[in-house]
């Protein structure tokens, strides 16, 4: 994507675009959502609207600026006490019933039992005592709070600030937490200014409360406080303390909480150190403590948490790539070999390279030999070297690979395929740290820390006597597995954004992102080559897609390589439904409503029409809310209506 273009999301009769944030890092609290997955909707026009331009940084590090900073007087006249259509959020859940996930944009959740909360929240209070249950209650929802605002800048870029700011509400509702009514919402990111009157219902915390302990003194909702204040504060980027002043446990009808910088309360330090955690009582900020000085844009960088890695090009979440990533941090501060087991293009040399930069030998040589692309009677040559004369053609000495990576780390990349002569001469190598060039009269130390990787198994490679025991025995020190990657599915999101980032920019594309069609056939898709396939895809589709667009589905795959879906997605009505978004499906129902159109002699210009009567009545005659749900922009819509009915309302 092209330096600060507008970022504007398509009409919902085209696909939608599923944009990813990279590299993400989910909180150590876990997924903020019961359930999930999301698109982009369309949004207010002829009014001022708060746009984010999009500066394309290496992942991980993109800022999203508001060109509008009010929250205040963006409404037109007709939209008055409207809220936004939830739908942008619905249309990012996705069920994957093959490997029993659930997906809420890039964040896999889980649907959980209220009662089951309800049963956490009374036994931290049996085991902690009220003041203990009170702040990690307060933390869990603070966590969620900070990953929820991350994904309201990225889902409603071109709306204003309150509209965005509606998310978390509408994510709460659609997360079947509370229903929230804001009363007074004023947001000034450039001035640094907030002020927050809601009033919510529905709050399982003080149904617990009720249900457990009967009526008490004190409000209950400490989640819900401590999500408001992680929300507001990461989107406004600077400290807004949320504190719940009338709850359903003490008697009122509903609950009620207000929010404010916390320079605008009274000794509040304790209450915000207790919502931060360790962190902010012993040094080192907390990975979503606002950093920016009021009227700073929002940094919508994710922290690199132990359970989100992206290192030297390494991406991933998923607990197989993390298990991974762990067992080499074990490995890295010392100098034993390791060997990398996996399939062929699961990233084992970036596996070798992210080991290296961890270890004590970061600052000197890391050195790669591809094993198999090396003539077997070359191997000895490339390997230890070569002096002046050895034989016809050395004309000068030349070092091998164990000399050039000297005091660093050699990669021996398939070293399965090595020949019995080869393998001998490496054992040796290993064994006593030396080596000796062709045609020379000594030999030479050498201090190499070996990383072996193969994608055979060795055990039955040596068991056919294709490979040497004992050098099977001197390299499985340190075996690591590196998972294919269709058992880390969690990571695709993740290197779907980071391929196209990094191919945007190698290609000078403005690619804007992928459709739902796309995301879903990426995510089912089997990656017979892993990652490097899914690299491949990526590139490719790059180059396929138009300047400025989405790369779908045929971008990507030829029909006969598409597989059959077994992803669910919320209907028009709540319900299920496989393959809404199948190409099939799409013209089976276009061709009923064509046949329709022809038996009864409508014609385009009365179908068009009655589409934007019936809008606008089911919008209440708001035509705001009515362009909405017609995919168009409100001034679109109102000069159609004023061409068909002079005298409709604006």
């Amino acid at each position: 994507m092209g330096p600060d273009r507008l970022i504007r999301a398509p009409h919902p009769g085209t696909a939608h675009p599923a944009r990813h944030a990279v590299p993400a890092a989910p909180d150590p609290e876990g997924p903020s959502c019961a359930a999930g997955a999301v698109s982009e909707n369309t949004g207010r026009n002829g009014v001022r609207e708060m746009a984010y331009q999009h500066q394309s940084p290496p992942p991980g590090e993109g800022t999203w600026r508001p060109a509008t900073n009010r929250a205040q007087e963006t409404t037109p006249p007709d939209d008055e006490g409207s809220v936004p259509n939830i739908a942008d959020l619905t249309e990012r859940l996705r069920f994957s019933l093959r490997d029993g996930h659930i997906w809420f944009d890039t964040q896999r959740v889980a649907l959980i039992h209220v009662s089951t909360l309800a049963w956490l929240r009374r036994e931290l209070i049996h085991k902690l005592g009220v003041p203990e249950a009170k702040v990690l209650m307060a933390r869990m929802g603070y966590a969620s709070g900070c990953r929820d605002a991350i994904l309201a800048r990225k889902l409603r870029p071109h709306r204003s600030i309150e509209d965005a700011l509606l998310v978390g509400p509408q994510l709460r509702a659609l997360q079947g937490i509370i229903s929230v009514q804001p009363g007074k919402l004023d947001a000034d990111i450039a001035g640094g200014h907030f002020s927050g009157d809601l009033t919510f219902t529905g709050s399982f915390e003080a149904d617990a409360q009720i249900a457990h302990a009967g009526l008490t003194g004190e409000p209950t909702c400490w989640m819900q406080a401590g999500y408001a204040s992680g929300y507001v504060s990461t989107f406004m980027g600077r400290r807004v303390l949320f504190k719940e002043i009338e709850c359903h446990a003490t008697g009122s009808q509903c609950c009620r909480m207000i929010g404010k910088p916390i320079e605008d309360w009274e000794v509040v330090e304790e209450e915000w150190k207790d919502l931060q955690g360790d962190a902010a009582a012993g040094g080192g900020s907390r990975p979503h403590e606002p950093q920016q000085a009021p009227g700073a844009a929002p940094d919508t960088r994710l922290p690199e948490c132990g359970d989100r890695n992206f290192i030297e090009g390494v991406v991933g979440v998923s607990s197989g790539f993390v298990a991974a990533c762990r067992m080499l941090q074990k490995a890295a501060g010392t100098n034993a070999t390791v060997l990398l087991l996996g399939e062929t293009g699961v990233g084992k040399e970036m596996f070798a390279r992210m080991l290296h930069g961890m270890s004590r030998r970061a600052d000197k040589p890391f050195v790669a030999v591809n094993c198999a692309a090396i003539p077997e009677t070359l191997i000895e040559a490339e390997l230890f070297g070569v002096e002046k004369g050895a034989y016809t053609g050395a004309t000068q000495s030349r070092a091998g690979r164990f000399e050039r990576a000297d005091c660093g780390t050699l990669f021996l990349d398939e070293i399965g395929t090595l020949t019995m002569a080869a393998q001998i001469k490496l054992l040796r190598a290993i064994q006593a740290r030396e080596i000796e060039r062709i045609g020379d009269t000594g030999t030479r130390h050498v201090d190499v820390r070996i990383v072996a990787a193969t994608n055979v198994d060795l055990k039955s490679e040596a068991k056919a006597g294709t490979f040497r025991e004992d050098l099977l025995y001197r390299i499985n020190v340190f075996p690591v597995r590196v998972p294919p990657l269709r058992e880390r599915r969690d990571d695709i999101p993740l290197l779907m954004e980071h391929f196209l980032q990094r191919y945007a920019r190698c290609h000078e594309r403005s690619v804007s992102g992928f459709t739902a069609r796309a995301v879903d056939a990426l995510y089912e898709y089997e990656y017979p080559g892993n990652i490097r396939e899914l690299e491949n895809l990526v590139e490719r589709a790059v180059i396929l897609a138009d300047d400025a667009g989405l790369i779908d589905i045929n971008h990507l795959f030829a029909p006969e390589d598409l597989q059959s879906s077994m992803v669910f997605k919320l209907d028009a009505k709540g319900g299920l439904q496989q393959g809404a978004d199948d190409p099939a499906h799409t013209a089976a129902r276009f061709t009923d409503v064509f046949d329709a159109m022809v038996a009864d002699g409508l014609s385009l210009e009365a179908i068009e029409c009655e589409l934007m009567r019936r809008a606008v009545d089911r919008s209440n005659g708001k035509v705001a809310r009515a362009a909405r749900l017609l995919g168009m922009t409100r001034p679109q819509l109102a000069y159609r209506l004023k061409k068909l009915d002079g005298d409709h309302p604006e």
